[in-house]
């Protein structure tokens, strides 16, 4: 074994001592635990981390052969990051202190046991119980590490661990219809849980709190840098403004185009459009549920592998499997309206990856016969699921580990143009673009918010969109903007915000991964020109983005490259 394949099994072993962490890689070994939610375990992963940076750090890269080259980069760029993010402070504060994380830690790892793993249910059961039988000592941890807290990410959490209580029922309900043999001891741990999340929501109601949010631009730039991303605050500002602006036009030529295939009111105004094409493209309910909307989603996801098989677009592989189902209450607050949990990339057979879909009243204009399609080809395949099912087949142990959100995020939204501009959706492309251009709006969104989030600096809502944000609540300036952009019912633009809010350096990758993917690409095209097939070229873009692995865009890069098929720098 040479010194970094030993590096790399360490890499593993520090990165799988989180049991939820584990559970979404596939790793069985901290099945029955909950998270550590002390500081003295952070401290002691810091440690770790700092420890195991040093190790690489002697190890000669450029003796290593250009895969191992590149995980060396990934490693270093993973440790830094974990460091980073578990020193920082804000309000003399880490974030780990004043952030409750309750719903996650606990509902997380539970469901995944519960929905999306295949050994068989006694096994899996048994391993609940034992978390569910830690849940009280795990929330005595959680409220000594909290700190005045920051008062959004309270109410998030509130909100989440009420809808706990849901998932024990149907846990128990579960295990009653397997017959299996430890249910009455279940049910009393499900009891002596509720009565600590009953203590815990009191407890934590009663926090001193605070409104501030922002990290500052330095650790704010640190956060980007470390995501993979080789830009500054204001570049990336420049880039959603341009976004936008290029966007809007977009969506008013679409706009003219429609008022008059439909003879509409010249004067009709993009939101009225909206609503008018909300309307008229209104998913059917047989049933008259809203989850009829998931039989619907179920149908697209058949016509669109059709559709890419027939013109053998994309390297899909046979063992993987998507499962769509409506987002479980304790998850809502932080899905506004769809999320894909993708394949655990450590764990053996098919590979499954499971779409929420948060249904309601208010967001069922979310769901029409032009958005559909749009979701399915971002969250199904050829987006995510096939992306990241594909990815978990890396040989890599780094790749395995990584999670590059401007990979996974610009390969889904270049796909959203990609798939109309082949004629996916026919007579109705004129129909999908402009809802799916309003919709996008929200990646240029996202830039403008995430960089204010984090900074503090308002300069940053300034991208060229008529609205108010002058508040000086930064969720109501922010979600002026958001709102003003895309149109979202007020529901949407609240839940996007509380994410927005704690996965920072996330929202922005979105805008960020589309400009460097289609700028790849087009630089592929360009080296490439009149020496390939334009549909071959794709699908060799494809495979070598799909199969390559997990990393951020600029060390993609490398590899094509490497491959031949750019022209280095």
């Amino acid at each position: 074994m040479t010194r970094f394949e030993a590096f790399e099994k360490a890499y593993h072993a520090h990165f799988t001592t989180d049991p939820n962490r584990c559970v979404f890689l596939g790793v069985t070994d901290r099945d029955g635990e909950l998270p550590d939610p002390s500081l003295a375990w952070a401290a002691t992963q810091v440690a770790a981390a700092r420890r195991m940076l040093s190790e690489l750090e002697s190890i000669d890269r450029e003796e290593l052969p250009f895969e191992q080259q590149l995980d060396w980069d990934l490693a270093h760029m993973g440790l830094r990051a974990e460091i980073h993010g578990l020193t920082f402070t804000f309000n003399g504060r880490t974030t780990l202190q004043q952030q409750p994380s309750a719903g996650d830690d606990i509902g997380d790892g539970m469901f995944m046991l519960f929905i999306n793993d295949p050994r068989p249910a006694s096994t899996r059961l048994a391993a609940i119980s034992e978390r569910i039988a830690g849940v009280p000592t795990y929330l005595e941890a959680l409220i000594q590490r909290l700190d005045t807290p920051v008062k959004r990410w309270v109410s998030m959490d509130l909100e989440k661990v009420e809808g706990l209580p849901t998932l024990f029922s149907s846990i128990v309900n579960w295990a009653e219809s397997e017959g299996w043999d430890g249910v009455d001891e279940l049910r009393t741990r499900v009891l002596a849980a509720e009565k600590a999340l009953s203590e815990y929501k009191t407890s934590l109601a009663a926090m001193p709190t605070t409104d501030q949010v922002h990290v500052g631009s330095t650790i704010a730039q640190s956060i980007v840098h470390l995501c993979g991303i080789d830009m500054s605050l204001d570049e990336l500002h420049a880039m959603a403004v341009e976004f936008l602006a290029r966007t809007r036009s977009e969506i008013e030529r679409l706009r003219d185009i429609l008022v008059a295939k439909y003879e509409l009111d010249p004067g009709t105004s993009v939101a009225a459009l909206q609503d008018f094409l909300n309307k008229k493209f209104a998913v059917k309910l047989p049933n008259g549920q809203l989850t009829d909307v998931l039989e619907r989603y179920q149908e697209e996801r058949r016509r669109i592998l059709a559709y890419i098989g027939e013109r053998d677009l994309f390297p899909v592989f046979a063992d993987q499997d998507m499962k769509v189902m409506q987002t479980p209450t304790f998850m809502e607050p932080s899905i506004p309206a769809g999320a894909m949990m993708p394949p655990a990339p450590f764990r053996s057979g098919t590979r499954t990856s499971l779409v929420y879909l948060t249904l309601s009243q208010e967001l069922l204009d979310e769901h029409t016969e032009l958005s559909i399609p749009n979701m399915m080809i971002h969250e199904g395949i050829p987006g995510h699921h096939l992306q990241l099912a594909t990815a978990s087949l890396h040989s890599s142990v780094v790749r395995r580990h990584c999670s590059a959100n401007d990979h996974a995020e610009g390969w889904t939204t270049m796909l959203e143009d990609y798939m109309l501009d082949l004629g996916y959706m026919g007579d109705l492309a004129d129909e999908a673009r402009f809802c799916g251009k309003r919709d996008i709006s929200r990646i240029g969104a996202r830039v403008a918010i995430d960089l204010f989030l984090m900074s503090g600096e308002k300069r940053f809502l300034d991208v060229g969109v008529d609205c108010d944000v002058s508040a000086a609540d930064p969720f109501e300036a922010a979600g002026n903007l958001l709102q003003a952009v895309t149109g979202f019912v007020p529901g949407r633009v609240q839940a996007e915000l509380n994410w927005y809010s704690q996965e920072r350096g996330y929202p922005l990758s979105y805008l960020t991964g589309n400009t460097l993917v289609w700028q790849l690409k087009r630089e592929l095209e360009a080296a490439q020109a009149g020496q390939v097939d334009s549909m071959d070229l794709d699908r060799r873009f494809h495979r070598t983005y799909l199969e390559s692995g997990n990393m951020p865009v600029r060390f993609l890069r490398k590899v094509f490259e490497h491959q031949g098929q750019l022209s280095a720098n």
